[in-house]
């Protein structure tokens, strides 16, 4: 449990098994959280590890080192920036981190009865903007893997 559930009140929660909806929100919430975490720590990891890179660059050059010591030094800086470039690692935990957020505010409009869920459709909405919070970080998360090939990129045909 995380340190939300041990602040939300016993009966305020559903019971354990009970609403296949409540589970799904906080399955969701935990995911969201722990994958945000995994990519906060990725980028940060080749950042500080390109930082360090970067700067025995001006290093090597100014000790007389090898000339193939600093190329191979910017190269791997140039290689970590590619690494994250597919990975997107930043883009990734921004994204997560927003929807995991946006989840739990749901949440506790939920426990608190307010806002949408004031009526006795309230289980319905739950569901509802569950999804479509879960369908809207999927469908940014699959748009920003499927970058448009532009036309001066595309192979020229030949009749």
């Amino acid at each position: 449990m995380d340190g939300e559930d041990r602040r939300t009140p016993l009966a305020a929660r559903p019971a354990a098994g009970a609403d296949p909806t409540w589970e799904r929100l906080e399955d969701q919430i935990d995911w969201y959280d722990r994958k945000s975490q995994a990519a906060q720590h990725a980028y940060k990891r080749v950042k500080v590890a390109q930082l360090v890179l970067a700067a025995g660059v001006p290093v090597g050059v100014a000790s007389a080192a090898p000339g193939f010591v600093t190329a191979l030094l910017g190269g791997l800086v140039v290689v970590l920036e590619g690494v994250q470039q597919l990975y997107q690692w930043q883009t990734n935990w921004v994204l997560y981190r927003s929807t995991r957020e946006a989840l739990a505010h749901e949440k506790f409009l939920y426990l608190a009865g307010a806002g949408p869920y004031s009526s006795a459709e309230r289980r319905r909405v739950l569901a509802e903007r569950v999804e479509g919070l879960v369908s809207q970080e999927h469908a940014k998360w699959t748009e920003g893997r499927h970058q448009p090939v532009r036309e001066s990129e595309t192979p020229a045909t030949h009749p």
